[in-house]
């Protein structure tokens, strides 16, 4: 498929039609991260974000969706490696997705945990072949805590057999993304299936990198591809002038989340321990960019005419999708 043959699909689409799907099967967008050994691309740092990018600037839905499941399947790195070997063999596919949150229990059972609770904003959740969650640990039926009073806590991934999808998305945009919550029910699982989101066990680069800033990165270069797409239609129907502040700031953005990225993989390889003041440094450059960005996109709305508000163009299609995903939290933080 081209790009507006994927544009024009899924403008308007509740889920993914298998074309798109079987697009993304091809193309191995699921393991943009995955090491090559286990069927993956194995992209480098700035080579995955600007596929991700180019991804969001196709369709933000899309973006947004891969990027939150190859995201998911980045944790092959968390897992013990017999567990990834088992779950990523050659020729299999496997998708994972879930939810960041910490909504349910993991009871120590004899053999691993008995699992319960309810997570909301599982990406992608009809696609996925498995859920990763997170859970707070149990022991008789009382919650455990750190030393500093912190919930003691897991990550986890399971079958989505074991799983019950919870239909409830239903946004103005990203409505393919299918950000459906789940629910597990008395499922038990082995040890090997719980890991530690910070914790690697694979050798290459892309596992040294901080979580945090993977996660501030991999979702920032969608922000952009959608404003990059918004400018492009604009142009498209003779507002160049008015789409002139947003495309130089996203051309600035661009230059500057290349240079980080960069940066961050030149510190892999010195020394891949990074600072507190770094981690933040970069998520707020992050936060006030998109906050920036966002309002460039508000400014330039009006001046695109009823078109920008008629529903199936894809300039309404880019507002609402945008505006769906800024209420991630990952940039909304005080």
């Amino acid at each position: 498929m081209n790009t507006q043959q994927l544009r024009d699909t899924i403008a308007s689409a509740k889920i993914f039609p298998t074309e798109v799907l079987e697009w993304v099967k091809e193309q191995n967008l699921w393991n943009i991260w995955v090491p090559e050994a286990f069927g993956g691309l194995e992209c480098s740092f700035t080579e995955g974000l600007q596929k991700l990018q180019q991804l969001a600037k196709i369709d933000g839905t899309l973006g947004w969706t891969v990027t939150l499941c190859s995201g998911a399947n980045f944790f092959i790195g968390n897992l013990n490696p017999e567990t990834a070997e088992r779950m990523f063999q050659k020729g299999q596919q496997t998708i994972l997705g879930g939810s960041g949150g910490l909504f349910g229990t993991a009871e120590k059972s004899e053999n691993g945990y008995m699992l319960n609770g309810t997570w909301k904003y599982a990406t992608g959740a009809n696609y996925l072949t498995h859920f990763t969650l997170n859970a707070q640990i149990t022991e008789n039926a009382e919650k455990l805590t750190n030393p500093d009073g912190s919930p003691k806590f897991l990550s986890f991934v399971i079958p989505a057999k074991n799983v019950e999808i919870i239909e409830d998305w239903d946004t103005i945009g990203m409505q393919a993304s299918v950000t459906h919550s789940f629910k597990v029910e008395n499922v038990e699982v082995d040890e090997d299936l719980s890991f530690v989101y910070n914790e690697f066990h694979l050798p290459q680069d892309i596992f040294k990198i901080h979580f945090s800033l993977f996660a501030d990165l991999t979702l920032w270069v969608n922000y952009l591809g959608m404003a990059q797409h918004f400018v492009e239609e604009a142009e498209q129907i003779g507002k160049t002038d008015e789409a002139t502040d947003l495309k130089n700031f996203c051309a600035k953005t661009e230059g500057d989340i290349l240079a980080l990225a960069k940066k961050i993989e030149t510190q892999v390889i010195v020394n891949p321990e990074f600072t507190e003041d770094f981690i933040k440094e970069v998520h707020q450059l992050a936060s006030v960019n998109v906050k920036e960005m966002s309002q460039k996109i508000i400014e330039l709305y009006p001046l695109l005419g009823v078109k920008a508000s008629t529903n199936g163009e894809q300039l309404n299609v880019i507002f609402r999708d945008y505006f769906t995903a800024t209420q991630h939290h990952i940039f909304s933080r005080k």
